[in-house]
Formats: C-alpha cells, sequence, structure tokens
C-alpha cells in the first residue's frame, strides 16, 4: 500500500469514526438489571434482552417478556417459531412499579412488534416492593405503555405460576402463594378491563405440582415444554388474526 493510499484509509477512518460513535449512542440500549433476593435467581442464562437477527424485514417480530420462568421455555417457544417469526427476550426480574414501565418503554425501542407477550409476578411478593393500592394502576400503565409504544401489536398476558414449599414440590408455599393468586386475580381484572387475551400459566400448572422442582419457584422440563404450547398457540393466533403469519 503505498503512502498515498495509507494516507486516505487514515482519513477515512478519522472521518467516520465520528459517525460510528454517534449511531452507537443512539442505540438503544438493554436496562441494567438487579435482583438483591438471592432466592429469585435468574436459572438460566440471567437476567438480559436477547435481540433475534433479523434477516427478512417482512418478517413479524415478538417479544416475549417475563422472569425465570421465561428462561425455561423460551428455546423452546423460539424454536417452534422459527421461520415465523423472529423472537426478542427480556428476561427480568421487576414487579409492577413506575421504574419498571419507564424500562419498558426503553426495551420498546427494540421493536418494532408484532406481538408483546409479558409475564411479571414473582418478583413482587415481598411486602414493601409494590405500594399497596398501586398494583391495579401500575398493571393498566404497563399495557398503556405497550399500546403508546406500539399501537399495532397484539399483546398477551400470561399470569404468574404456582410457588410450592421448598423441598415439598406437591404442596403449595403458605405464605407465598396466596398473594401469587391475589395479585393474579388483580392482573386478570385488568386484562379484562383491557380487553387483553390471557394465558393462564398458573391454572395450567396449579394441576401439576409434581413437575415442581422443589426450589419453590421453578419447573421441571415438561411443565416449561407446556408453557411454550400455549405461548406459542397464542402467538399464532395474534399474528393470523392480524394477518402477519400464516398458520400451516
Amino acid at each position: 500500500m503505498t503512502r498515498m493510499k495509507v494516507a486516505l484509509y487514515c482519513l477515512s477512518a478519522l472521518l467516520l469514526a465520528p459517525l460510528v460513535a454517534i449511531h452507537a449512542a443512539d442505540a438503544p440500549k438493554a436496562p441494567t438489571v438487579v435482583e438483591t433476593d438471592a432466592r429469585l435467581h435468574a436459572d438460566g442464562k440471567g437476567w438480559r434482552l436477547d435481540k433475534a437477527k433479523v434477516a427478512d424485514p417482512a418478517r413479524p417480530r415478538v417479544l416475549l417478556i417475563g422472569d425465570s420462568i421465561l428462561n425455561g421455555y423460551l428455546k423452546s417457544a423460539t424454536a417452534a417459531l422459527e421461520g415465523k417469526a423472529y423472537v426478542d427476550a427480556w428476561v427480568n426480574p421487576y414487579n409492577q412499579a413506575l421504574h419498571l414501565n419507564k424500562l419498558l418503554a426503553e426495551v420498546l425501542e427494540h421493536g418494532p412488534y408484532d406481538v408483546v407477550h409479558f409475564n411479571m409476578g414473582l418478583h413482587g411478593w415481598q411486602k414493601g416492593r409494590i405500594k399497596e393500592g398501586t398494583f391495579k394502576p401500575l398493571t393498566q400503565a404497563y399495557v398503556e405503555v405497550i399500546r403508546a409504544k406500539m399501537p399495532k401489536a397484539k399483546i398477551i398476558w400470561a399470569s404468574s405460576t404456582p410457588v410450592t414449599a421448598k423441598g415439598k414440590p406437591t404442596e403449595l408455599h403458605s405464605e407465598i402463594n396466596p398473594i401469587i393468586v391475589d395479585h393474579n386475580r388483580m392482573a386478570a381484572e385488568v386484562m379484562g378491563e383491557m380487553k387483553v387475551p390471557v394465558n393462564d400459566f398458573y391454572g395450567l400448572l396449579i394441576s401439576r405440582l409434581p413437575l415442581a422442582r422443589g426450589d419453590q419457584f421453578h419447573w421441571k422440563t415438561e411443565a416449561y415444554q407446556s408453557l411454550s404450547t400455549i405461548t406459542v398457540e397464542s402467538v399464532l393466533r395474534e399474528l393470523q388474526s392480524s394477518k402477519a403469519v400464516e398458520i400451516k
């Protein structure tokens, strides 16, 4: 390479560097995630935002949101939707809060999405995490954030799964599970009022407690496969209703 070519190459790099930096600064970033309760670990690859590589802009995009339970069925659901939709996943430990709704808006910047399937609940049972009287308004606001950012997206809510006694997977946790039931009830009321379809994860697994792992919160492969199946079915149903994909 001649000196002239080297000089031109270096000059081009210097001119492009600011543009690259500006582009990187403008690109949406995944929010930082922290869970202070060691019992509520990620149980998998960790808290994160996984983004699919979009090769075909015409193919629908789906965002799955959930806690560590999503880690359990994400791989299966993504495989089942392969070729029909790109799947992004936001695995996080958040519960109803103004802060969460702000983070949600940031995550949605990675769209646009045709379907948003979300769950939150297993991280909100501790006293004080959700202020009394705010659960329903904050849940409603969460849906409103999605509708404001993605007015054409279909939304699906999934209830939180049962919580079992530690070391006794066939028994429900006497203190935590009633809170989960109450939160599911309030969230279901919001979804009914806002006409959001529901995937009843709790109802699906409450009669299948032997599939619980015994660590209170997590499940065996067969249970996660069931969650994957109804998630995929509901996503495809919503995509079909919007004519975004043909189910074969």
